[in-house]
């Protein structure tokens, strides 16, 4: 009597251009699909597989999860792989240089010369952005942190946790207004009555109005 082995596992093959989106608790599908969509490996995943065709049909969950990994080892701070994949990005503008300029020298026209030359050293201006972007990985700009002092002469006033100087140079007091007085401490006389104007004769001076007085009681 033959014995019968284990039944195999089946697998259930997947669409490779399909992704799931994993819902939270009582959270609506419209939702749970555009956070999905706005996650930024998701999107890169997506960018990949369409620039990747040549390799075959990527499986765009593999990509998402690829990406992911390799954002959390930034976050974590490695920082070997940008610094990898700056490198090789440098090799290849320059690689693209190299070839627009060979081409610009073997151009016919004087158009193609210069179309060629332009693209060329967009190549090498990239190139070197790239190059700087390495370096300031690798070298990071040393962060100052300065402390600010305040030095006055005499007394210091307080306000709010701040201190103020009374006297601090390049500071004037509040200088009186011009528009408003004539000289310093003589305010414009407002007194004097205006007299009628010839422009408009019905406009008269104003008498002294008689008001009768309130008695109190």
């Amino acid at each position: 009597m033959a014995r019968k082995g284990k039944p195999k596992a089946t697998t259930v093959k997947r669409d490779p251009s399909t992704l799931v989106a994993e819902a939270k608790p009582n959270e609506e599908q419209a939702v749970s699909l555009a956070r999905t969509t706005l996650r930024p490996g998701v999107k890169g995943a997506v960018t990949i597989k369409e620039y990747s065709k040549k390799y075959g049909d990527l499986d765009l969950r593999g990509l998402v999860d690829e990406l992911s990994d390799q954002a959390k080892e930034v976050n974590d701070g490695n920082l070997k792989r940008a610094e990898g994949m700056l490198t090789v990005q440098a090799h290849t503008l320059d690689a693209i240089f190299n070839n627009l300029a060979q081409r610009a020298i073997n151009a016919d026209h004087m158009d193609n010369l210069d179309r060629y030359l332009r693209l060329a050293l967009k190549a090498q201006s990239q190139c070197r952005a790239t190059m700087e972007t390495l370096a300031a990985i690798k070298n990071p700009a040393p962060v100052a942190f300065v402390k600010q002092a305040n030095i006055a002469n005499g007394p210091q006033q307080v306000n709010n946790g701040v201190a103020a100087n009374a006297s601090r140079a390049g500071i004037s007091e509040n200088q009186p207004n011009k528009v408003l007085e004539q000289q310093h401490g003589e305010r414009l006389d407002f007194g004097t009555a205006g007299t009628t104007g010839s422009a408009d004769s019905s406009m008269e001076t104003m008498g002294a109005v008689n008001r009768p007085q309130d008695k109190k009681g």
